[in-house]
């Protein structure tokens, strides 16, 4: 656990440097291809868009699901550039935590003037 909390703590303040730079108010995709950025520069394997399967009848079929950003494959990273985040948000990062057994999820929230205010962290 101690090396998801680092991690975790890393993707933040990477989000937060992003954020500082950019501002809110720029479309999701600008974020994440920045976020991206600066988490390869601290040496951190990031998967961009990555699919994820739904097992079903014990085959994977491709529903069309893509992670944001997933983390030395310990970390999934969900991006917003929203008003708010919402319910159906929360739900899904919830949804790729448990499909792809990942134990630790961020839902950062670029659209909003104070960062703090925009990040929620998920265990299961």
């Amino acid at each position: 656990m101690e090396e998801l909390n680092k991690i975790s703590y890393e993707i933040i303040g990477c989000a937060f440097k992003v954020h500082s730079k950019l501002g809110p108010g720029l479309l999701e995709s600008t974020y994440q291809i920045c976020l991206e950025h600066e988490l390869k520069k601290l040496g951190y394997y990031v998967e961009v868009e990555k699919a994820l399967p739904v097992v079903y009848d014990e085959i994977k079929l491709d529903a069309g699901y893509r992670i944001d950003l997933m983390v030395n494959n310990r970390v999934i990273v969900e991006l917003k550039s929203v008003e708010a985040i919402s319910d159906v948000h929360i739900a899904q990062l919830l949804t790729y935590l448990k499909l792809s057994e990942v134990k630790l999820g961020l839902l950062i929230n670029f659209n909003i003037k104070d960062l703090k205010q925009g990040i929620k962290r998920f265990i299961i």
